[in-house]
């Protein structure tokens, strides 16, 4: 288990991640500062949603995958055998892609973590679902609909906030987002994109996005992920590395690689 401390820094030291015998990224240090929104970004392949699915230890579900280096929270190695993967998860919770609620009530979405750690009483349910909803800016949309429609029943947007809401239900610490608004219409990306910042007041949130003008608008940290390519025997391989991490505003306006300025202009991704 990872016992609570004082420092919340999430730390990542020289962590590679390899499927097989394939490496999707290497050589990663970076921070995540707490209770700020860090983006990752870079071109499709450079690793960067194998290094966000590491930090919660979700690659454990991927046959053949495995990570070196180390993640560190709160102090603790989050790859130590003592670390409970299950726990982990419900510290640092998950928002994927696409919209993904389960089909039933809008009330059983988000009290399906909760009963899973034991809740059982009505009442507890009831709190925490509406402070849920509430935290996820969508109670007002979905109160008079709790128990008769299904998540699969809201719009796109809602959807995804209702994924939100899910993943807050548990209380987490972390909250990480595999590139949230990709399948939403711009206005509903706007709203998550304003959910975002708010939620970063009490929550770290770490957030993989193509769209740069997002990593711009929301993060105050980025991370810029590029591929690097080498020939082995008439065989090309290919990983990701990190090229530059640093507060947002200071890697779009000043970057310190050609490559980063070269990616965030558009002249190649």
């Amino acid at each position: 288990m990872i016992e609570t401390a004082s420092r919340d820094l999430l730390e990542i030291e020289r962590m590679g991640v390899w499927y097989g015998e394939t490496c999707a990224v290497r050589s990663v240090t970076l921070p995540i500062n707490p209770r700020r929104i860090t983006a990752f970004i870079g071109p499709s392949g450079c690793g960067k949603s194998s290094v966000l699915r590491a930090i919660n230890r979700m690659n454990d579900l991927v046959p053949g995958a495995r990570v070196q280096g180390e993640i560190r929270y709160q102090g603790h190695n989050l790859y130590d055998e003592s670390v409970d993967p299950v726990e982990l998860r419900r510290r640092i919770g998950m928002v994927f892609q696409k919209p993904n609620p389960f089909p039933r009530s809008i009330f059983d979405n988000v009290a399906y973590g909760p009963r899973l750690l034991g809740i059982r009483d009505r009442k507890s349910l009831t709190t925490i679902v509406e402070h849920s909803l509430l935290q996820a800016a969508l109670w007002d949309e979905v109160r008079n609909d709790l128990h008769r429609k299904s998540g699969l029943e809201l719009s796109g947007g809602q959807q995804q906030r209702l994924c939100i809401a899910r993943a807050l239900a548990v209380e987490p610490e972390v909250i990480l987002m595999d590139e949230p608004c990709s399948a939403l219409d711009p206005i509903a990306t706007q709203s998550i994109e304003a959910l975002m910042r708010d939620l970063a007041q009490d929550y770290t949130i770490v957030i993989v996005t193509h769209n740069m003008q997002q990593a711009l608008r929301v993060s105050d940290y980025t991370a810029f992920f590029n591929i690097r390519k080498r020939e082995l025997d008439g065989v090309e391989l290919r990983w990701g590395e990190l090229v530059e991490f640093g507060p947002t505003k200071q890697l779009f306006e000043g970057p310190e690689h050609q490559e980063t300025a070269d990616y965030i202009s558009g002249r190649f991704g």
